[in-house]
């Protein structure tokens, strides 16, 4: 699946809801987007544990929770206004820029 995918309707920023996985129904907020691999990295979701080595700083060593990547077509946008999960619709506004807009209340998405 590497490569294939190139454009994601979620940024970084967004409010997403998780809609499967152990994660279920969880809401936060998305630190990163990874379009080659089509993932989004959210906020307080898809937690991991990873062993830190031993260094002089830090002895012990540790284990780390961290955030993984989830795959973008397993969260939803949460409409900023409406606050509802949805899709997102493409609309054309003066000028010709395109903008993201929710499908359910007809609001602008992206700041104009």
């Amino acid at each position: 699946m590497k490569g294939t995918w190139t454009y994601l309707d979620i940024r970084k920023g967004d409010m997403v809801v998780v809609l499967s996985g152990k994660d279920k129904g969880a809401k936060g907020k998305v630190i990163r987007t990874i379009p080659s691999e089509h993932k989004v990295l959210v906020e307080g979701v898809n937690m991991v544990s990873k062993n830190l080595r031993p260094t002089q700083k830090m002895p012990q060593g540790r284990i780390a929770k961290l955030e993984a990547p989830i795959l973008a077509s397993k969260v939803m946008l949460v409409c900023p206004s409406c606050h509802q999960p949805t899709r997102v619709a493409h609309r054309l506004i003066a000028g010709g820029k395109s903008v993201r807009s929710c499908r359910k209340c007809d609001e602008m998405i992206d700041k104009a």
